[in-house]
């Protein structure tokens, strides 16, 4: 009963939608999913999308092209970086 009455809706209205006599309007999920405490896509029976985190695809690249450097020029590079992070961290 407090889902319907959140949405605006009878009890009826939610039943229709429940065995699928019913098409829920796309506008309502936002906040269907936010009273049910779920994402849309769990909403929906998706597996909600793993958070991005980590580096760049970019920054991946550049980390294995410094891997296939030899050892001395891997040193180089890492003392350059630690140089403009100390820097960055100063200012």
């Amino acid at each position: 009963m407090q889902l319907a009455e959140r949405l605006g809706v009878s009890q009826r209205t939610i039943n229709a939608y429940e065995v699928g006599r019913r098409r829920m309007p796309v506008s309502s999920l936002p906040l269907i999913a936010r009273l049910l405490g779920v994402s849309i896509e769990e909403l929906m029976g998706e597996e909600p999308a793993p958070a991005k985190r980590g580096p760049t695809p970019k920054l991946l690249r550049q980390i294995e092209r410094i891997q296939q450097l030899p050892r001395s020029k891997q040193r180089f590079v890492i003392e350059m970086l630690d140089t403009v992070l100390a820097q960055q961290g100063r200012g």
